[in-house]
């Protein structure tokens, strides 16, 4: 019996019924997320956080990391996928 030749990740996918994920380092420049380092409006603390630019330019509130604040975080994304610009606000 010959062996046979093993499945490329796309064929397992389709073959299980999987959803396609993210492969780092597969070749693919494609960054669905990015860390950043934002300061806190409201005590001026700085902290990392992870933000998508699978979807183009985004506008969330997340709480501070450190005083539990709600903080406006906008981001621009350009064409190509990569964070352009990104803006902190104190929310409300």
């Amino acid at each position: 019996m010959a062996p046979r030749d093993p499945l490329d990740p796309t064929s397992i996918d389709a073959l299980y019924g999987l959803e396609p994920v993210f492969e780092p380092g597969a070749g693919d420049d494609a960054r669905p997320t990015e860390f950043v380092t934002v300061q806190c409006p409201y005590c001026g603390e700085a902290f990392e956080t992870a933000v998508d630019v699978s979807a183009g330019s985004f506008n969330y509130v997340e709480d501070c990391q450190v005083c539990c604040q709600a903080i406006d975080i906008a981001g621009e994304v350009d064409a190509c996928g990569s964070l352009v610009g990104l803006t902190v606000a104190r929310s409300g």
